[in-house]
């Protein structure tokens, strides 16, 4: 199960300490350690873009379905992939805000199937109110992302590899996993033959 990023410092720790059980996908770094005195050997080691560990706590936690990661505007600006869920429009992270779909003042809590990504505009313009009274559409339903999906959403820079192994473990239905369907569909008819 993946459970979260971690620099190759980090893992270069964690294989020292003889704490990796496996590892997927490529290599990335080759880190060079001292030279042992008895042996005249220098130490190496291959850090790959998946490390296993074995025994975490954490892995049994962030596995159980009652779960959910925290919230916070960078990772449900990319749930929503930057649009604003009532007009649509795609716009920078400056430009949006967090919704509430049934308003705090209201009774709605603050928790990811109450939020949307709004622009500033038609946020405002809903103000104090819920969709419906303001005669305003939501364009999706929002959800609570899973803790792989939530490590996805985290925005970092992901090799082809470390996606695959964290789509592997999105829900069958997801929006995210549709969203990145739809992606590499596009980009597989995008190829031109001359």
């Amino acid at each position: 199960m993946p459970l979260e990023w971690i620099t190759y410092q980090d893992a270069v720790r964690l294989y020292t300490l003889d704490q990796v059980a496996y590892t997927c996908g490529k290599g990335l770094y080759r880190v060079h350690g001292g030279t042992n005195a008895k042996s005249g050997r220098r130490s190496m080691i291959e850090v790959n873009s998946i490390i296993a560990t074995a025994g975490a706590m954490q892995a049994s936690l962030k596995g159980n379905p009652s779960y959910t990661p925290p919230l916070n505007n960078t990772t449900l600006f990319r749930r929503d992939d930057h649009l604003c869920l009532y007009c649509g429009e795609s716009r920078r992270a400056k430009d949006l805000s967090r919704d509430h779909v049934k308003p705090i003042s209201r009774g709605g809590q603050d928790q990811w199937t109450n939020v949307v990504t709004a622009c500033k505009p038609c946020n405002n313009y809903k103000g104090n109110r819920t969709p419906e009274q303001a005669r305003m559409q939501l364009l999706a339903v929002p959800f609570t992302p899973t803790h792989a999906e939530y490590v996805y959403l985290q925005g970092r820079r992901i090799l082809a590899d470390q996606m695959a192994f964290l789509r592997a473990h999105f829900p069958r239905r997801s929006p995210l996993r549709e969203r990145l369907e739809r992606i590499a569909e596009g980009s597989s008819s995008d190829t031109v033959i001359s």
